[in-house]
């Protein structure tokens, strides 16, 4: 009798383009961005709606992780556009990583700090590891 084993999931090799955003949330606390998500074997590209959460993950990063604050109102809205766009971007890997894009066409990732909060530790991980060469990145393109 053959020995039944689970075997892993296959890995993909995913094709991500930014499609729109930032978008401003109305009734959120949130900006949203819209990304194409394909790979081998579909015929159309995916769609995922990506939140980052102003209070729980944008905060968070920029004056816990990064201890930055300050400038002018341009480059405050430069350095938001900046940290989310990042976030929204690491928040794609870290649901990519989970397999949820396979099992629908349409995906809709709310904040870390709501029902996916089991996967905010992962993101918490990436934003201490990045976080020199993030404000860096600062320095050079706001001047702050």
């Amino acid at each position: 009798m053959a020995d039944k084993t689970p075997q892993d999931p296959p890995q993909y090799v995913y094709d991500v383009t930014l499609s729109t955003g930032p978008f401003r949330e109305p009734n959120a606390e949130a900006l949203s961005y819209d990304f194409h998500v394909n790979r081998k074997g579909w015929l159309i590209p995916r769609v995922m709606r990506v939140f980052v959460d102003l209070k729980g993950e944008l905060e968070l990063f920029e004056q816990a992780i990064l201890g930055v604050s300050g400038g002018s109102p341009g480059q405050q809205l430069k350095r938001t556009h900046m940290l989310t766009r990042k976030i929204a971007d690491q928040k794609v890997k870290i649901v990519l990583e989970e397999g949820r894009i396979e099992k629908a066409s349409e995906v809709l990732v709310k904040g870390f700090t709501e029902n996916d909060s089991y996967l905010f530790p992962k993101l918490e991980e990436w934003m201490r590891a990045v976080k020199d060469q993030v404000r860096e990145e600062i320095k050079v393109q706001t001047g702050v």
